[in-house]
């Protein structure tokens, strides 16, 4: 049984075949997928996914740092609408992006500290989106401190991880990146163990290989298992197993 933690399969890029693609993540073994928010736009994209395969779907909502714009104060506040009156296991995708563009650097910091608040009084956990902001990222969550949270898609060094863990309960999301030539990852997930890891493609963004360069989806989340199971020297069955308790535990299933 496979858990793919971080998957976008209610967006346009699935619109034509959503069912094959779920039926093809099914026959890979996956069993459950979880679907994190982007911004006020998505919502209702993503609720009829939800909807749709409420057997192997649930879903975390929150407004992803790259959707922070002028109307910022707006599009929050008809997440945390959505967020009271859904059935959400998670506050997320939520975060800090400065890869892009620094232009709304201090209210992504802003909403990121405002999202963590609502994870803590839910007790819900979170899902954290950080790109070329880890301090900013690591400084919020020390001021807003949650019950657990995972980074996802997580690319850092072994120091990265032990950094992490310092400001509460981490996991760590591993998705295609691994498989990459470039990724130097190896050190990383010994770093982190089988014990917080989860595994996630992100889909349709960061295909692993050998479909590189095409659309990800959840049936591909195989390859990066068998990468993590080669990385950790133990079977792809126990990463498996290992990850997908993670998950259950997680989001509290």
């Amino acid at each position: 049984m496979i858990f793919d933690t971080h998957t976008h399969i209610y967006l346009s890029e699935f619109d034509e075949d959503c069912q094959l693609v779920v039926q093809r993540a099914k026959e890979s073994g996956v069993v459950m997928m979880m679907l994190p928010n982007v911004d006020i736009e998505t919502i209702e994209p993503l609720k009829r996914v939800l909807n749709r395969y409420p057997d192997c779907c649930i879903a975390a909502m929150g407004l992803h740092p790259t959707s922070v714009e002028e109307d910022y104060m707006q599009q929050l506040q008809q997440v945390y609408n959505e967020l009271l009156c859904g059935n959400y296991r998670a506050v997320g995708e939520i975060g800090i992006d400065l890869y892009w563009d620094k232009t709304y650097r201090s209210q992504q910091i802003e909403v990121f500290a405002e999202q963590l608040k609502w994870a803590k009084a839910m007790l819900l956990p979170v899902i954290i989106h950080n790109r070329e902001a880890l301090n900013d990222t690591l400084q919020t969550l020390k001021q807003n401190p949650v019950e657990k949270f995972v980074m996802h898609s997580f690319g850092g060094t072994p120091e990265d991880v032990k950094r992490v863990r310092e400001v509460g309960d981490a996991y760590f999301g591993i998705n295609g990146v691994v498989t990459f030539k470039n990724a130097r990852l190896d050190d990383t997930i010994r770093e982190i163990g089988i014990s917080r890891l989860l595994v996630e493609t992100d889909a349709p963004y960061l295909t692993p290989v050998p479909y590189r360069g095409k659309r990800n989806e959840p049936s591909y989340i195989v390859n990066t298992i068998n990468k993590i199971a080669e990385v950790l020297e133990i079977s792809a069955s126990d990463v498996q197993k290992a990850t997908f308790d993670n998950a259950v535990k997680f989001f509290s299933l």
